[in-house]
Formats: C-alpha cells, sequence, structure tokens
C-alpha cells in the first residue's frame, strides 16, 4: 500500500496520467466540434502542450497554435497557386522552415512545415486548413484548462534530492581521497580520483536540468507560495556546489601531483597526513550539511541542518591551521613541493569559503535583487502599481 501511494504521489506518474487524460479529452471534444472522422490533431496538441510545468505549458501551447496556423496560411497560398509537386514541395517546406524562425516558434519550427505539408497534400484545401487549425486551437485550450484546473507536480523536491545526490558524491570523493593520504599511492589510483572529479561536471548538468524544471514548476503555479524564494535558494546552492566541484578537481590534480613526486613514500607523514584526514572528513561534512540546509523547506525549521554546516566549518578551519603548522615545520623535507602544499591549502580554504553562511547570505540578497531589477525592467507598469499598493497600505497604517 505505501509502495502504491509513492508511485501515485510520483511527479512522473502524475504526469503520465495528467497527459493521456488531457490528450483524450481533447479527442473527445474534438469529435463532436470537428467535421473530420478521425480529429487526431487535437490530442496530438494536448500531448505536446500539457508540459511538466504550467509556465511551460502556457509558452509551448501558445508557440505550437503559432507553428500550426502559420503553416497552413502557407500551404492555402501555395495550393492557390501553384498546387503539389516535388519542387513545389520544396519550396514549401524552405519557406515554412523560414517562417517559423521569423515568427520566433523555437522548437515548434519544423512543425510549421508539417502543418503546411499536410494541408497541402489533401485535396479540400480549405476545409481541412480551418478544421487543422480547430484541432489544433481545442488540443492547445483543454491542454491549458487541465492545467489549470489540476495544476502540474512541483518539482522542488526532485531537484533537491538531485543536489542532495551530488553533495553525497562529492562527501565519498573527499573521504576517499581523505584515506589515502597516509599511505603510498600509486599515479594510477591518484589520476582515477581526478577522473572521478571530472564526472562531477557530467552530473552538475544533469542537476541543472533538473533544477531548470523546478524553477519553471513554482512559476504561476498556484500550489507554490514564494516561489522566487525556492528557485532562488535552490539556485545559488547548487552555484556554490558547482564552484566546489571545480576546487575539489583542483585539488584531486594537485594530489596526482604529489603522488608522481613521491612514487616510492606516502604521500604525507603520519602527523601531517592524520590532520590533513581531520580537516577532509569535516569538509566532506560541512558539503552535505550545506546540500541539507539549501534543499530544507523554506518554512520549515532549518536551525539543525545550519548548525551542523556551523560546527563542521568551525572544525575545518581548525584542522586547516594545524595542517598549516604541521606542514610549515616539515617544509624542508620536500622543498621542491613546497608551492603543491600552498595550492592544497589555498583548495581547502576557497572550499570553505564558498561553504560560508555569511558567503551563503550574500548571493541570495544579491540573486534577490537581481531579480527584482529584471522584474521591474520587464514589467515596469506592474512594479509601479506594486509601490503605489505598498505606500497607501503604509500610509493606512501610519493613520491608523
Amino acid at each position: 500500500m505505501a509502495d502504491l501511494v509513492k508511485r501515485r504521489s510520483n511527479p512522473v506518474v502524475v504526469q503520465t496520467l495528467r497527459s493521456a487524460a488531457a490528450a483524450t479529452i481533447a479527442y473527445v471534444v474534438a469529435l463532436e466540434i470537428s467535421s473530420e472522422p478521425a480529429p487526431l490533431t487535437a490530442p496530438l496538441t494536448a500531448l505536446l502542450v500539457v508540459q511538466v510545468t504550467l509556465y511551460a505549458t502556457l509558452t509551448t501551447g501558445i508557440r505550437r497554435v503559432n507553428a500550426v496556423v502559420v503553416g497552413v496560411v502557407i500551404a492555402i497560398a501555395f495550393s492557390a497557386l501553384v498546387g503539389l509537386s516535388w519542387w513545389s514541395l520544396g519550396l514549401i517546406i524552405l519557406a515554412s522552415l523560414t517562417a517559423g524562425h521569423f515568427v520566433r516558434v523555437s522548437e515548434f519550427v519544423p512543425e510549421v512545415a508539417i502543418s503546411a505539408m499536410l494541408v497541402l497534400g489533401v485535396t479540400q484545401v480549405t476545409n481541412t486548413a480551418w478544421d487543422r487549425v480547430l484541432e489544433t486551437l481545442i488540443g492547445a485550450v483543454v491542454g491549458l484548462l487541465f492545467n489549470f484546473l489540476l495544476a502540474p507536480p512541483v518539482w522542488v523536491e526532485t531537484a533537491g534530492k538531485s543536489i542532495e545526490d551530488l553533495a553525497r558524491r562529492m562527501r565519498q570523493l573527499l573521504l576517499h581521497m581523505a584515506e589515502e593520504l597516509g599511505s603510498h599511492t600509486p599515479v594510477e589510483r591518484a589520476a582515477a580520483r581526478l577522473h572521478e572529479a571530472r564526472r562531477l561536471d557530467h552530473d552538475i548538468a544533469q542537476v541543472d536540468g533538473a533544477l531548470r524544471q523546478a524553477e519553471d514548476s513554482v512559476r504561476l503555479n498556484p500550489r507554490v507560495k514564494e516561489g522566487l524564494l525556492h528557485r532562488v535558494v535552490l539556485r545559488t546552492g547548487l552555484d556554490t556546489l558547482e564552484i566546489c566541484t571545480v576546487v575539489l578537481r583542483v585539488l584531486t590534480r594537485t594530489l596526482t601531483d604529489l603522488a608522481k613526486e613521491r612514487t616510492e613514500e606516502p604521500l604525507f607523514p603520519p602527523d601531517v597526513a592524520e590532520e590533513l584526514y581531520e580537516l577532509f572528513v569535516h569538509m566532506a561534512s560541512a558539503v552535505e550539511a550545506f546540500a541539507v540546509l539549501v534543499t530544507s523547506p523554506v518554512s520549515a525549521n532549518a536551525e539543525e541542518a545550519e548548525s551542523r554546516l556551523a560546527n563542521e566549518l568551525a572544525k575545518a578551519h581548525t584542522s586547516r591551521n594545524h595542517v598549516a603548522r604541521t606542514l610549515l615545520r616539515r617544509v624542508q623535507e620536500h622543498p621542491q613541493q613546497w608551492q603543491l602544499h600552498g595550492a592544497l591549502l589555498a583548495e581547502a580554504d576557497r572550499i570553505l569559503a564558498e561553504l560560508d553562511m555569511e558567503q551563503r547570505s550574500k548571493r541570495l540578497m544579491e540573486e534577490l535583487d537581481r531579480s527584482a531589477r529584471e522584474k521591474h525592467e520587464r514589467f515596469p507598469l506592474l512594479a509601479k502599481a506594486q509601490r503605489r499598493f505598498r505606500r497607501g497600505r503604509a500610509e493606512r497604517r501610519t493613520a491608523g
């Protein structure tokens, strides 16, 4: 039973059921209105219009209807002038694709040519053309109403899980590196850690895709409060982890260079390795705590995650200072590699600085200010009305 409930609440399952239901309803409506015996354009349009977010549904529906109408108009013009032949087919495809770019239908540029070819290929061009437009409008309207009445899934939780999974992979890499600091590390093993760090770039791209979907899902969605705050918190959190991923890759490169120089001995002496181990462990825990903090619900109490992050960062800074002093004492043992020791400390400092809570608060404020500026520039009249409303409310409170 628990598994069934979980599947029913899964966004992928919900979206699949919604798309199937919208396409079926569009077909039933088109059967009643259109003169076509099998108006399949309506369910096809509904299926494409009912995207994973309400914001995408609105933008996709408008672009798709625009693409179909432009294609039909081009087909009517060609059928009246030249009819269907091999050269007219080539011309209509060329004209349709060119017109699709001019009317800015984005990914539906091929749909302009498809609509034009389908309409041009039938005999009763005029009736069929407007039937196709009618079916497209039916499918688009059904898709839009479906998303207005039954709001699409919110993908914030899915994006949050992706961010946490990324942080766990970063944590595991740091822990594996920490375990090898006091032992002899073959160059091949150090290089394998470097390749593992490079693969995190691919993970970042996947998480970014999930986050973009989540950002769209909270736009114009009546089920979501504080949608802008959701987007900003997750986006700034991912930006921080992305920077940490780059620094982590550089850190693995530094250890690989050390492994090339120390082929017959451990990477570090036992006392240095022990202190570095503690530093890496605290950095790994801080990365995971940071991900938990940024993915916690905005309205929930995130004090526990914030306290854990602050604690791990404090311990990491203490360990870092111990490492610096120990490396300074031992610099004469490997004077030719002192720059790698300095690079190691600099990379640890950068990771800790990126995870710092003051840095996070600063980024949040900067992103909120940037979003507010963009909104004011895009909708000046709306921004002016909001300022007047707030000013009037403040004056009423003062008068009261």
